[in-house]
């Protein structure tokens, strides 16, 4: 089994500007760049025209370590204190399952694990600890 733990910062409209401060002061490498305006549609979460620019998803590399970040999703509320999650990327599906039901167990589900349009099981969930973990399923399986 392929696991890797990535941190993931979720800021309140800044990631963009947190990325280029990570670009200058850790040479970070952006990797991938997506914001909410290039992503699908989603009818039941329309997109006010004023958060099209917003980073829905980066993937940057710093020496050998890996970060992720987005802005907060447009009318969700932005927690101080959770800003840094973990994201857990994983190879297998089944795996994925696995992980994210032990994590639910006494804990809070955020996003039940379900297939999106960039992962075949991606879910968030705090743990029983108060440690919430996105789960990334890699691979369409």
């Amino acid at each position: 089994m392929t696991l890797r733990l990535i941190p993931y910062l979720v800021l309140n409209g800044t990631a963009s500007e947190a990325i280029a401060f990570y670009e200058q002061a850790l040479g970070a490498e952006v990797l991938y760049k997506q914001t909410f305006g290039e992503m699908p549609e989603n009818p039941e979460y329309p997109l006010p025209a004023e958060a099209k620019n917003l980073v829905g998803h980066a993937t940057l590399k710093i020496g050998e370590s890996h970060l992720m970040l987005s802005d907060t999703f447009p009318g969700q509320p932005h927690q101080v204190g959770d800003q840094v999650t973990i994201c857990i990327s994983i190879g297998d599906k089944a795996d994925a399952e696995r992980i994210y039901a032990t994590l639910q167990e006494d804990g809070q589900v955020h996003m039940p694990l379900q297939e999106t349009f960039f992962s075949p099981a991606y879910g968030s969930v705090r743990d029983k600890f108060g440690i919430t973990f996105q789960i990334f399923t890699e691979d369409k399986q």
